[in-house]
């Protein structure tokens, strides 16, 4: 089977976070849909922003703006006002079934829905992200267990897993090469 030499279709998201004032951090999801075979005219069939604010102490989205850019049919931007919905929602434990309930299928976009999906993982790395930054920048100090956001989250951060015993025998994220390497390079120190 002969590949052809343009894409049929390509989707690509892209997330991005930075820090606001304050204990907050904001967070911009775009999903991009392009059929490189069409004319110009209609070979971005979808560009649509979702853009939340979060405060950093609860994990609780302040704000949120849903923005379609390039869309398919002329009624599509009247769904945009429901995504405020997210204003309120923690993004932690339950995270993924609220979004569903509010905006999966007809009660919403499936494309900004998409987007939700993608910026609760996003949003946990980014607190993650600000909270080493302000620690290297000799900030408010956390805990040494402060990445717990991401526990259950994969094997590594099972509750017994290596990350939380990698951080006990001081390792901090935001630190050294990537991939951390193994637990045992770091000794058997531990720290409260």
């Amino acid at each position: 089977m002969k590949r052809a030499e343009l894409p049929l279709h390509q989707r690509t998201i892209t997330v991005t976070a930075y820090e606001e004032d304050g204990d907050e951090i904001s967070v911009e999801a775009e999903l991009r849909d392009e059929r490189a075979w069409a004319e110009p005219s209609a070979g971005v069939v979808h560009r649509m922003v979702l853009a939340v604010r979060i405060r950093l102490a609860d994990m609780v989205i302040v704000a949120a703006h849903a923005d379609m850019r390039d869309f398919p049919h002329a009624e599509c931007p009247l769904i945009s006002p429901v995504f405020h919905g997210l204003v309120g929602l923690s993004v932690a434990a339950g995270y993924n079934r609220a979004i569903q309930e509010r905006f999966r299928g007809v009660s919403g976009c499936t494309h900004l829905y998409e987007l939700a999906r993608a910026l609760g993982p996003a949003v946990v790395q980014a607190a993650i992200s600000a909270g080493a930054r302000r620690r290297d920048a000799g900030g408010p100090s956390v805990g040494p267990r402060s990445t717990a956001g991401v526990l259950n989250s994969c094997h590594i951060w099972a509750p017994d897993g290596v990350g939380l015993r990698k951080l006990d025998a001081g390792w901090r994220p935001g630190t050294g090469p990537r991939p951390v390497p193994e637990l045992g390079t770091f000794g058997s120190r531990s720290e409260p």
